[in-house]
């Protein structure tokens, strides 16, 4: 009976490390293999999640939030400011006067507005009056429980060419601020010349609801 023999094989000198080698070689090759073979993580800012996200290499701006609309109030002329007159005695020879008037209301990040009018000027030639060319002071005002908050002063020149009797030019006045914790209930005045009543706004039922109509105001006889 033929006995069973040791069939492990031998090493001969020559290749004894070559197992090793092998080894680390091939563990390289397995640990390779394996992290290819892994699911890859989404990286924030990564070109390919950006462009998987964004349509783009790169991220896009963050939009700001949709703010709600201001309140505008009406604008409203200075009592005594309507109209301004010039004289030559007892005879007038100019008169100038607010025709008509819109504004625009912005909020802001921060929750003010900011409030841009125009303002259009009149002049008008009396008995005494001669054309040419008249500068017209118009003061603009944000107005907060019946004090100026914020005013601009602001000049137009309104020119009267031969054989007219009149002339007309528009004024405006923009980023005007009304504090945030004024926005609700806030005045919008504008006055013309050197009325006596340019501290004080004319009296008018208040509105609180945004409007977006130009509010005319016709021109007066006030006396300068």
């Amino acid at each position: 009976m033929i006995g069973l023999q040791d069939r492990t094989p031998t090493r001969s000198p020559g290749v004894s490390r070559l197992p090793n080698a092998l080894l680390r070689r091939g563990g390289l090759v397995l640990a390779l293999s394996l992290a290819a073979a892994a699911p890859c993580r989404a990286e924030e800012g990564n070109i390919f999640s950006n462009l998987f996200k964004y349509g783009g290499t790169t991220v896009p701006p963050s939009q700001p939030e949709t703010l709600d609309p201001p309140y505008c109030p009406p604008v409203e002329v200075v009592e005594g400011a309507a109209a301004s007159r010039t004289l030559a005695g007892d005879t007038v020879r100019t008169q100038y006067a607010l025709a008509r008037l819109a504004r625009e209301c912005t909020r802001r990040q921060d929750g003010s507005i900011t409030v841009k009018v125009g303002a259009e000027v009149n002049v008008l030639l009396g008995p005494a009056g001669a054309p040419g060319r008249f500068d017209v002071p118009v003061t603009f005002q944000i107005r907060y429980n019946g004090k100026v908050v914020s005013s601009r002063a602001e000049r137009v020149s309104v020119t009267v060419g031969p054989g007219e009797a009149q002339g007309f030019a528009t004024v405006v006045a923009d980023d005007l601020q009304v504090p945030a914790a004024m926005t609700a209930e806030y005045d919008i005045a504008v006055g013309v010349g050197a009325g006596k009543g340019a501290g004080k706004a004319a009296a008018k039922p208040r509105r609180r609801k945004p409007a977006v109509a130009a509010a005319p105001a016709g021109g007066g006889d006030a006396a300068q």
